[in-house]
């Protein structure tokens, strides 16, 4: 049986009947005996979605060299160990993936040629792979290649794809375009997975040479191929003569400039010192819109940001949990009292303009495994946040101090967070870091809170297990609770609609009474362009996709 999955959903559109077997599970949120309400999800359903700037009819000028503003800078280029959404930016245009998403977010071949076949017990799992193609260096794509990727995110000890990739017993070649999964128990997610870094296929000539250091000038299948990195400044790639399709490139190179203030990268974007820039203000969309030389695409969002309370990361990822102190840290109904102190629906309201929505579980409104109960959040209580710290014996306000990237929305943010949760008994410390300074302070364990997020994934297993499992690589919290790391497990093993649901439910039930992720909103992603070039698409896992953009002539 093949194994597929769905696309996003309208907000408005309730849970399917039936659902193929990657995409199985829907998310229900249980919250015990708190009260909740339910998010505002009419805004979201009303809006469209403007996810491809298309090139139609327009005449290509070929070549030219494209710059990208980029919101922040990427972390190591290894698609093995890479944990940044403005690294998968870059790898979109020279390290694709066995399969990809579309516009719609259903899962389509990429490097594989076909969805992936899974016999009846669920625990072998065979998918073809394309025997066109070559790396950038000349070595040929084949399975044996497929192999060393997936097994090197298995075995790599700062590995964020181990799990990811599920219980796998064995990987192996059967022929030259033949790749075999075997499982110990059924792994519905796989398809997902392979739809991101973990399906992104590496050079097997560059890993045995480079080692440890493939990101410093990765080497994979793409249109384009790396050429060179200035620290915090910018990263070249150029058009790729090997690449399989390589009249569908367009430019002779991509540069992407880092470029951290919002306000800035709308400036060089009209003065066409740059050409695209990803992750616009809310404050600057309106201006953007208005201008006939460019247009805004605007996209919701699969994943959320969110406030992570470090519990048990005391040595770093990958390291055993161990339980810190102090009362946040220690105490589950003092991180509750901090989530019940957040108005969501005002926030997103008085710092986004209502262009962002709230968020209380790691499913959003537009995935298909989004169900009523899914939306529900809990209740905002200031009053009673405050009584349960007093019950607690926790002395008022509770000093926190909250990490943040220093990009002036997240922090406009953190300051509007910081005001309300001082009626809930709360004081908020804002510690601006720098973006891939954050990602390390997060790996590192070096924080009490820390306030990122997540692009999202189309399977609900990539939007968390890799947080919530103990020792999963992107547990940053350092949660660990064997109810649901069994869970988790559970869900991802099975492939029976209302099963899984019931499985992921009672997972946010627990994840909410313990609150090691306190979910708080979710962006819309706002891409701007001029129209001088055309073929640019963001779709809902956040990527900006330029990999087939090219300039056009103006009309």
């Amino acid at each position: 049986m093949p194994l597929t999955s769905l696309s996003p959903r309208p907000a408005a559109r309730r849970r399917a009947l039936a659902l193929p077997a990657a995409a199985l599970g829907i998310v229900l949120v249980a919250t015990g005996c708190q009260q909740v309400q339910t998010a505002d999800t009419a805004a979201t359903s009303s809006r469209e979605d403007i996810s491809t700037a298309p090139i139609g009819d327009a005449t290509i000028v070929e070549g030219g060299d494209l710059v990208m503003a980029l919101s922040a800078e990427p972390d190591r280029l290894d698609p093995t160990t890479s944990s940044s959404l403005y690294t998968r930016y870059v790898m979109e245009t020279m390290c694709q993936k066995l399969y990809d998403i579309d516009a719609e977010g259903a899962i389509v071949p990429m490097l594989a040629t076909e969805l992936p076949d899974v016999s009846d017990d669920g625990l072998t799992v065979t998918f073809p792979v394309r025997t066109d193609a070559v790396f950038a260096d000349g070595t040929p794509l084949d399975a044996e290649a497929v192999v060393g990727t997936l097994q090197r995110g298995l075995d790599k000890d700062d590995s964020s794809r181990r799990s990811e990739l599920g219980p796998i017993t064995g990987i192996s070649a059967v022929d030259d375009e033949t790749v075999e999964v075997t499982y110990s128990e059924p792994f519905a997610p796989l398809t997902a997975a392979l739809a991101d870094r973990a399906g992104m296929v590496m050079s097997p000539t560059a890993l045995a040479s480079a080692g440890d250091a493939f990101g410093d000038a990765p080497v994979c299948v793409g249109p384009y191929k790396f050429v060179e990195r200035v620290p915090q400044t910018s990263i070249t790639v150029e058009r790729d003569p090997l690449y399989y399709d390589a009249e569908s490139a367009h430019f002779d190179t991509i540069t992407y400039r880092i470029i951290t203030d919002a306000s800035i990268r709308a400036a060089n974007l009209q003065s066409g010192d740059v050409q695209v820039a990803d992750s616009m203000s809310t404050q600057d969309v309106g201006t953007l819109k208005e201008d006939d030389s460019l247009t805004v695409l605007e996209v919701g969002s699969l994943g959320y940001q969110g406030l992570t309370v470090n519990i048990g990361n005391q040595d770093g990822i990958g390291t055993d949990p161990v339980q810190l102190d102090g009362p946040l840290a220690s105490n589950a109904a003092v991180r509750q009292a901090l989530s019940m102190s957040i108005d969501r629906e005002a926030l997103v309201k008085t710092v986004f303009g209502g262009l962002y929505d709230p968020a209380c579980s790691p499913i959003s409104p537009s995935s298909p495994f989004a169900t009523d109960a899914s939306d529900a959040c809990p209740d905002y209580d200031p009053e009673a946040a405050l009584q349960m710290l007093e019950d607690e014996g926790v002395e008022t306000p509770l000093a926190i101090d909250m990490q943040v990237s220093n990009n002036p929305d997240t922090v406009r943010f953190a300051q509007a967070l910081q005001a309300q949760v001082a009626e809930g008994g709360f004081e908020l410390t804002i510690t601006p870091v720098e973006y891939s300074t954050l990602l390390d302070v997060q790996t590192e364990g070096d924080f009490e809170a820390l306030q990122l997020g997540w692009s999202g994934r189309i399977d609900p297993n990539g939007n968390m297990f890799n947080f919530l499992s103990t020792g999963a690589g992107n547990n940053y919290s350092g949660y660990s609770d064997d109810e649901v790391d069994e869970l988790l497990s559970d869900a991802a093993s099975t492939t029976d609609v209302d099963e899984r649901a019931e499985l992921y439910g009672q997972v946010v039930e627990k994840v909410q009474e313990d609150s090691p992720i306190i979910y708080l909103y979710r962006v819309r992603s706002l891409t701007a362009l001029s129209n001088d070039i055309a073929g640019v698409s963001t779709f809902a896992d956040g990527v900006v996709r330029l990999s087939t953009a090219a300039f056009v002539e103006a009309d």
